[in-house]
C-alpha cells in the first residue's frame, strides 16, 4: 500500500484496551489491535505505542479518592506497564517483533527507556511500546506520547479514541455537534477542546508534529490512517478549521 507516514506514534488509552468490559483488559480487543498494528508493520511503517492505564489504575481518580497525587500516578504507570507487556504479548504471538521500554526500570521484564535503542528498534521493524509513562508523577500518558513522538522523530501522533474525531461538543450529548476535519493546534488550545492536555499540544506544535484523531473500534483505521485518508480529525500548524 502507499503509505503517508513512515514512522507513527500510536497513542492507545487504557480504555481502548477494556472493550465493553467494566475494568481490565478484553484479550479479544488486544488481539484486534495487535493485527491492526501488525498489518501496517508489514507495510514498511515503524510504529511506536504508548499506551495508558486507564483501566486499571487512574491516578487522578487515586487522588481524588484521598491517595497522595505523585505515589497515585506512580502506580497508575505501573499499570501501563500491564498494559504494554500484554500488548506486546499479543503482538507476538502474530509473528511481531516488539520491545517493550519502561520510563521506570523494571529490567526483569522490559528494557529501560533509551531514545536511541527504540529508534533502532524501529529501524530494525520492531514495534516499541512505551509504558510507565514518562517516569515523573503529574504528566498525563498524553504528553508522553507527544513527548515521545518528539524524541524519536515521529511523522504523526495518531489518537486513536472510540469516537470519529474532534468535536465541537459532545456528539453523545448534543445531536448537533459539529465535527472538524482540521484544525489548528491554536485554536485546539484557544476553545480547549480536550483533543489532547495542553502540555501535549503545545510539544506538538513546538515540534511540527501532526496529531490524527480518530475512530479505533473501526477495523482497518489504522492502515487508513497510515495511508492518510481523512477518517476523522487531523490538528496541525497550517491546516484551517473547517
Amino acid at each position: 500500500m502507499s503509505v503517508t507516514y513512515r514512522r507513527v506514534l500510536l497513542k492507545l488509552s487504557g480504555e481502548a484496551l477494556m472493550g465493553d468490559l467494566n475494568y481490565g483488559i478484553d484479550p479479544e480487543v488486544v488481539d484486534s489491535i495487535a493485527q491492526e498494528v501488525a498489518d501496517v508493520v508489514k507495510s514498511g511503517v515503524q510504529v511506536a505505542i504508548v499506551v495508558g492505564g486507564g483501566n486499571i489504575f487512574r491516578g487522578v481518580s487515586g487522588a481524588a479518592a484521598g491517595m497522595e497525587r505523585a505515589t497515585a500516578d506512580y502506580v497508575g504507570m505501573i499499570a501501563t506497564v500491564m498494559n504494554a507487556i500484554t500488548l506486546q504479548d499479543a503482538l507476538e504471538r502474530i509473528a511481531v517483533p516488539t520491545r517493550v521500554q519502561t520510563a521506570i526500570a523494571m529490567q526483569e521484564v522490559a528494557e529501560p527507556y533509551i531514545r536511541r535503542r527504540a529508534i533502532r528498534h524501529l529501524e530494525k521493524g520492531r514495534v516499541v511500546v512505551f509504558g510507565a509513562g514518562s517516569g515523573n508523577p503529574f504528566f498525563t500518558t498524553d504528553t508522553t506520547a507527544a513527548l515521545r513522538a518528539a524524541e524519536i522523530g515521529a511523522d504523526v501522533l495518531f489518537k486513536a479514541t472510540k469516537v470519529d474525531g474532534v468535536y465541537d461538543s459532545d456528539p453523545k450529548k448534543n445531536p448537533e455537534a459539529k465535527r472538524f476535519d482540521t484544525l489548528t493546534y491554536s485554536h485546539v488550545l484557544t476553545h480547549d477542546l480536550k483533543v489532547m492536555d495542553a502540555a501535549a499540544i503545545s510539544l506538538c506544535r513546538e515540534n511540527h508534529i501532526p496529531i490524527m484523531v480518530f475512530n479505533l473500534s473501526v477495523q482497518g483505521n489504522v492502515r487508513r490512517a497510515v495511508m492518510g485518508e481523512p477518517i476523522g480529525t487531523i490538528v496541525g500548524g497550517d491546516c484551517d478549521v473547517s
